[in-house]
Formats: structure tokens, C-alpha cells, sequence
């Protein structure tokens, strides 16, 4: 008896499913580029939430910086007054650029520690991504919070400064004023300012980090320009310098802000000596590297850390 075998029908071929894109498929996961750009208000809002970790980083580099040291945190003050010391020795005894300067002493240390303030945060940004590669590559945050925390530990450090300012200012006979107070807008404006320069040459930095190596002889020229030796009102009198020139040196952004914490601080200087508007000034520049700066750095944040 033969066994037959039934085949089953033939089925009509179907058509292969449609492919999806990569995007596509992304999407439908809700996946995204790895280290893609956000979008700028996107950053402010990562930035912002990154906040206290900014607070605490700055304060751990400020706290180990001189741990090795005996003296330790002293020299945080230490340093800036052994600096103007020496400056007060070449400029103001043997070149005579305290003749006409009243309260040349405070006048010299004020400008000696809030030009500091703004050459260790440009100094401290231009390595802020290309020396800390290691964090950068291991974990995700803004990478603006690296600029940012180099100027808040600046910042702080000059805050201890002001106290050993403040007793110079009275040893020398300068009385606690009201005035006093006008260095808290004139430091915030400062520090909007640094942080945003800060952020341009951390940007130029991370792509050329050589760049670090031109920077001590571009702030020490910029610090000669900038008044903190000498009173450029003082300089400017009586001489016949072409009116670019004096705009230069009086509108120089280091010069607005050390100007505007010796208007604050010092009695003798007198708001005759500061350059018209002058608070629009600070408030310009503030702005121009602040928002500035921060958005430069933004455009290329999908870099940082590569290649």
C-alpha cells in the first residue's frame, strides 16, 4: 500500500519589512549621539544643576593647593603681598611712581591683588580642559563647569586677600567706609568677566595647549598697560598722548576693575580719576566676555576630551 504524501499549498511570497534609518531607530529608543552638543539653554540648565559640584571642586583645588606647603593657606595672602612688595621697591622707590599718588601703599596692594585675581583665572582657564583630560574623559557633565570652578577658586582666594587689604588700608589710615560695599558689584562684574575669558582661552587651550606657554608673556604685557603700578589719570596729565591711546588705557577692562575697587576702598582716590560711565564700562565688558565667551565655548563642546 502506497503512502501518499500531501504537500501543502503554496503561500504567495511576502514582501521584506521596510528597514528603518539609524535616526529612526534611535528615536523609537529614545537614543541620542554620544557627547552631541545640546542646545544652549539645554547647557545653562546642565550648568546650573552642576552647580554645587562646581562650588566643591573649586574649593578642593583651592584647599590642596598649598597642602604640600608649611605655611599652607597663608600664602594665599602671602603671595600677592611679597609681589606687590617687590613692585612697590622698583616702581615706587626707584622709579618714583608713587610721587603724586596719594596712600601709594594702598593704592599699589589693591591693584597687586585685583590684578591678580583676573591673571590667575585667565592663567587657570587656559588649562582648565587640556589639564584635566582624565575627568573630562571619564565622566559627563558641562564642560563649562571646568573655567568656571578655576575662577571661582580665584575668586576665593581673593577673598582672603581683602582681609590682609583691609588691614593694610588701616594701618596706613584709611577709615572704614560705606563705600567699602561698592567692591561686591565691582568683583561680581570682575568675575563675569574673567570667567568669560577664561572660557575662550580654555576653548583655545584645549586645541593648541601650547598656548599656555604665550600666556605669561601676554598678561605681563597687559598688566603694564593696566594701571597697577601707576595711576594712568596720574600719567596721562599733562601729557600730549593721541586720544586712541588714552582710551586704550582708560577703557582697558583691567584697569576698569582695579580702578572701581580703589574708588571704593581708597578715600584719595577720587572719582575725577575713573573714566566716564565707568560702571556702564564694567558693565559692558562684564557682559561682552561673560556671554560671549560662554557661548564660544559652547559651540564646541562635543570636542572636548577628543582626539
Amino acid at each position: 500500500m502506497s503512502q501518499v504524501l500531501d504537500t501543502p499549498p503554496p503561500t504567495k511570497p511576502t514582501a521584506p519589512a521596510a528597514t528603518e534609518s539609524p535616526a529612526e531607530l534611535a528615536a523609537r529608543y529614545g537614543l541620542g549621539v554620544s557627547g552631541a552638543r545640546p542646545s544652549l539653554p539645554q547647557y545653562v540648565r546642565q550648568l546650573w544643576a552642576r552647580r554645587h559640584f562646581i562650588t566643591a571642586f573649586a574649593t578642593a583645588k583651592l584647599t590642596a593647593q598649598y597642602s604640600q606647603a608649611k605655611l599652607g593657606q597663608l600664602w594665599q595672602v602671602v603671595n600677592p603681598l611679597l609681589n606687590a612688595a617687590v613692585y612697590y621697591l622698583i616702581f615706587g622707590v626707584l622709579m618714583g611712581t608713587s610721587r603724586g599718588v596719594p596712600d601709594y601703599v594702598p593704592f599699589l596692594v589693591t591693584g597687586v591683588f585685583v590684578w591678580t585675581f583676573t591673571q590667575s583665572s585667565i592663567m587657570a582657564g587656559t588649562r582648565a580642559v587640556s589639564g584635566s583630560l582624565g575627568l573630562v574623559r571619564a565622566l559627563h557633565f558641562p564642560r563649562a563647569s571646568l573655567p568656571v570652578s578655576y575662577c571661582l577658586q580665584q575668586l576665593q582666594q581673593l577673598l582672603f586677600s581683602m582681609v590682609a587689604l583691609a588691614v593694610i588700608l588701616l594701618c596706613f589710615g584709611v577709615p572704614v567706609a560705606a563705600s567699602w560695599l561698592l567692591i561686591v558689584p565691582a568683583l561680581a562684574l570682575q568675575f563675569m568677566f574673567n570667567a568669560g575669558v577664561a572660557m575662550v582661552m580654555a576653548r583655545v587651550g584645549a586645541k593648541t595647549p601650547d598656548i599656555a606657554q604665550l600666556m605669561p608673556f601676554v598678561l605681563r604685557t597687559w598688566m603694564y598697560t593696566a594701571g597697577v603700578m601707576f595711576s594712568i589719570d596720574h600719567v596721562l596729565a599733562g601729557r600730549d598722548v593721541p586720544s586712541w591711546a588714552r582710551l586704550l588705557l582708560e577703557y582697558n577692562p583691567a584697569a576698569v576693575y582695579i580702578d572701581l575697587v580703589r574708588f571704593a576702598l581708597i578715600d584719595s582716590f577720587q572719582g575725577s580719576q575713573l573714566p566716564d560711565h565707568v560702571w556702564a564700562v564694567a558693565l559692558g565688558w562684564a557682559l561682552l566676555a561673560g556671554i560671549g565667551g560662554f557661548i564660544y565655548f559652547w559651540k564646541a563642546e562635543e570636542t572636548y576630551g577628543r582626539g
